[in-house]
């Protein structure tokens, strides 16, 4: 059980945590690393200093276990959201196709992101910061870093959070997102600042090493480079709106004086296996098969003839019998290998609205548990800065090359090769062709190409299309990490997605503009209505999934 000078703060803003008490009660017994030595010997290998750091480590890409498992908290916190909503994956499972798919939102699983990293994540980011503020200021500067990353993630699914105010007695006033992204700025101007400092008093001495689940080689020089390349995020995420602090903060990040960013296709920030972490996503997709390729994955890695997919996804293994229900859809029936999609590289579309399980044939991801959890790829950072160079913000001018640098980053991170043909073809996206449909209308839930984008970087297009270009290579390159996708799919506009065939969101969403946050916990109206207020009014909107957030302008601004 928590601290009780930590409990305060989670009372404050946390509706409907009692539900969960049952099987969270020993939070911190199940996730720390302390059994079998005392704190002498905990002091001496600094695990006592270390283990709530390991909390929110673990906890960024959250996996748990309170002792009912620790993979269905991910399906409902990410996998069944943004990971859905960035276009990447799709479950098969009929009883979840009428809700989240559909934009018929689950309360249940929309608040969960919200209620475990206020509850517990975010908690031990604060303890961390407490514990080794006087004693072991690179440890903090390494949980601040970790703290932006959690938090920011969270701000943009929701909208406004609980930061700068988070753990103050007299209150926990929500900021609006500007002041929530301003905060993430200084926190990594601090945190950087803390690291520099011991590197310079004790530069060959990795303290934190053996803490580590994150980086590559377990260095502070690492967590630097993580740092920038946060930062050169964050100011990208902030372009539309604020072109002033934007162009400040990428321009800091990209300041070779300040310790560089991620470059090479080794250089990946991913929770490793190590302390007894295990990808949630691989158990979800190769334990339950419900992890299964989006039609809109389908679309641009087969129209684009990606060598990336079979890196990605596996192909379909088996099909059904096609047998008819009362309503005229097809059914699970009978294993067969003749079905036009058996080993294809197949996807479902979102929306569809299906309460069968014929699609369970269909292309699963190819993570597993013991896959690293990616949170962010050199590659991902060459895109970022192409796009930084499109802006004039650094480097104008060089925005194809640094493009092309992203493809080739992202095709040596997953083994595919080299990228030089890709860079060269003029495919487009494919349309894409329903497996079953229905027996009246076997085409019904097909849909054409919503773009004809090709991988081609060409110097005499438009600005808009060269950042199309580089956002849709942004989008295969960061898979399957869903959060940053759906961030930055909503941001650009790009890819282009397919529409959800049925929209049972009683037009709070548009089809064609698609879903754009995530809602707050209904269950704090009642608890804390005072706060819920806050944030309805920070978000200048309704509390529904149509409601864009700051940086989500409609357009991109250059």
């Amino acid at each position: 059980m928590m601290k009780k000078d930590t409990i305060y703060i989670i009372s404050l803003f946390i509706a409907g945590l009692t539900i969960f008490s049952s099987c969270t009660g020993n939070f911190e017994e199940y996730n720390t690393k302390t059994t079998g030595y005392g704190e002498d010997k905990q002091i001496q290998d600094f695990k006592l200093y270390t283990n709530p750091i390991d909390i929110v480590e673990q906890g960024i890409y959250f996996n748990y276990d309170w002792g009912s498992g620790k993979n269905w908290p991910y399906q409902i916190m990410q996998n069944l959201s943004s990971d859905m909503f960035c276009g990447y994956f799709h479950d098969f499972n009929g009883s979840f196709n009428d809700k989240n798919s559909t934009y018929n939102l689950n309360d249940g699983w929309t608040s969960t992101t919200w209620i475990n990293t206020y509850g517990y994540i975010l908690p031990a980011a604060q303890k961390a910061i407490d514990l080794n503020k006087d004693l072991y200021p690179a440890f903090v500067g390494v949980t601040k870093i970790l703290k932006v990353e959690l938090m920011h993630r969270i701000a943009d699914l929701y909208g406004p959070i609980v930061y700068t105010q988070f753990g103050i007695k007299t209150g926990s006033d929500p900021d609006d997102l500007k002041t929530a992204y301003y905060a993430f700025f200084s926190d990594l101007d601090d945190a950087q600042q803390l690291i520099n400092d011991y590197i310079k008093s004790a530069p060959n001495n990795n303290t934190f090493a053996d803490a580590d689940i994150l980086t590559q080689g377990g260095t502070y020089p690492e967590w630097i480079k993580f740092s920038n390349s946060l930062r050169l995020r964050l100011a990208m995420r902030i372009s539309n709106v604020d072109r002033t602090k934007a162009e400040y903060e990428a321009k800091k990040a990209l300041d070779p004086n300040n310790g560089g960013v991620l470059e090479l296709s080794s250089e990946i920030i991913q929770v490793s296996g190590k302390n007894g972490y295990t990808n949630p996503l691989g158990e979800i997709n190769k334990g339950w098969l419900e992890v299964h390729m989006n039609a809109n994955m389908e679309s641009y890695l087969l129209g684009y003839e990606d060598p990336r997919t079979q890196k990605y996804f596996e192909k379909s293994i088996e099909a059904y019998e096609n047998e008819i229900d009362d309503n005229g859809n097809y059914v699970y029936g009978e294993t067969r290998k003749d079905v036009n999609y058996y080993g294809q590289y197949k996807g479902i579309r979102q929306g569809t609205g299906t309460t069968h399980n014929y699609y369970k044939g269909h292309s699963i991801s190819t993570v597993t548990p013991n896959t690293p959890a990616i949170l962010m790829t050199a590659a991902e950072v060459w895109f970022l800065r192409a796009e930084a160079a499109l802006r004039g913000y650094v480097d104008a001018g060089k925005e194809g090359e640094y493009y092309k640098k992203g493809v080739q980053t992202s095709f040596e991170q997953w083994g595919a090769g080299s990228a030089d043909l890709y860079l060269e073809s003029q495919n487009t996206p494919a349309g894409y062709k329903d497996a079953f449909g229905k027996e009246n209308n076997p085409t019904i839930y097909d849909i054409a190409a919503q773009s004809n984008v090709t991988p081609k970087w060409e110097d005499a297009v438009a600005q808009e299309e060269k950042l199309e270009k580089i956002a849709v290579q942004k989008w295969l390159a960061i898979y399957p990490e869903g959060c940053e996708a759906w961030a930055e799919q909503r941001r650009t506009g790009y890819p282009k997605l397919f529409e959800v065939y049925h929209n049972n969101s009683q037009g709070t969403i548009d089809s064609k503009t698609g879903i754009r946050r995530l809602i707050f916990p209904q269950a704090l109206k009642n608890d804390n209505p005072t706060q819920y207020n806050q944030l309805l009014r920070l978000l200048g909107g309704a509390d529904n999934g149509g409601t864009r957030l700051w940086w989500d302008v409609g357009r991109n601004i250059f």
